[in-house]
């Protein structure tokens, strides 16, 4: 259990938002200025990634980042993620908080709820999905980890990335967007990519979890994510007892970053009438 790095703005009930990989809590930016004047927002940046330290400790040593993050078998676990929230939530003095995330921040935020459901006061799951990786995207992701220890990410992490994180409408009309989600992906520490590949292949299914939690939740899917398509949406809604779920339009897997203005009207509205 970690300290993380955060990012806390205005005021009102507390939201929590977990990014996606491989980005940062920078993905947020644009959501975050149409939320902060209704809501409190803290959003981290996960362990090993952007400016949080992979051992959880201001600054790491080698022997410390060697065991970072990593479970009582010793493997990197979403587990640990989860406890870093919780551990957050304390240190911010939160009993309870709504706690959203986008795609690796959705399988975050599902281990909190396996941890301490009492502690989540409403559910955002965000172009992410509730089962765990099949035998090749589980390769996959233990290929890209020793690629990123290999040789960095530099360069070939985004080339290989943003096809399928960004929709048709963003490549097409939003250049700038392209451009934000690129070097934040080169901007990412290779040991934290390593890790969150090999956490996230690990990672138990979920659906259990989704169907014995009793608080609010909110399904969002880009309506051009090709990674978490529309049944799966649907499913992990219909897994929830108290989902409602919605698409948004003209974005993709990283839907709350290519339209942040749908992402922070479809949870600002949710949350005014949950408040």
């Amino acid at each position: 259990m970690g300290t993380v790095h955060y990012v806390e703005s205005g005021v009102g009930p507390p939201l929590v938002l977990l990014h996606a990989f491989p980005v940062d809590e920078r993905m947020w930016r644009d959501a975050r200025a149409e939320l902060e004047g209704r809501f409190r927002l803290v959003t981290p940046d996960q362990r090993g990634l952007g400016r949080s330290t992979l051992d959880g400790s201001p600054t790491p040593g080698p022997e410390k980042r060697r065991r970072a993050g990593e479970d009582e078998t010793g493997s990197p676990s979403l587990e640990v993620a989860a406890e870093d929230v919780l551990a957050l939530l304390d240190r911010l003095e939160l009993p309870r908080a709504y706690l959203g995330g986008c795609s690796m921040g959705g399988y975050v935020a599902m281990s909190v709820l396996r941890r301490a459901p009492e502690r989540v006061a409403g559910l955002v799951l965000a172009d992410t999905r509730p089962d765990s990786d099949g035998e090749e995207q589980r390769r996959n992701r233990l290929s890209v980890a020793e690629r990123a220890e290999r040789e960095g990410v530099s360069g070939w992490l985004a080339d290989n990335s943003l096809p399928g994180l960004l929709g048709p409408t963003t490549w097409q009309r939003r250049p700038e967007v392209v451009r934000t989600a690129r070097s934040l992906v080169e901007e990412q520490p290779p040991e934290g990519v390593a890790w969150a590949q090999r956490a996230m292949a690990a990672r138990p299914d979920s659906s259990e979890v989704l169907r014995t939690y009793e608080g609010p939740a909110l399904v969002l899917r880009g309506e051009e994510d090709t990674l978490s398509s529309a049944d799966v949406a649907r499913e992990m809604a219909e897994l929830l007892p108290h989902a409602r779920s919605m698409t948004l339009p003209e974005a993709g897997h990283l839907a709350p970053l290519e339209n942040p203005t749908a992402f922070a009207a479809a949870v600002g509205d949710w949350l005014a009438e949950l408040t």
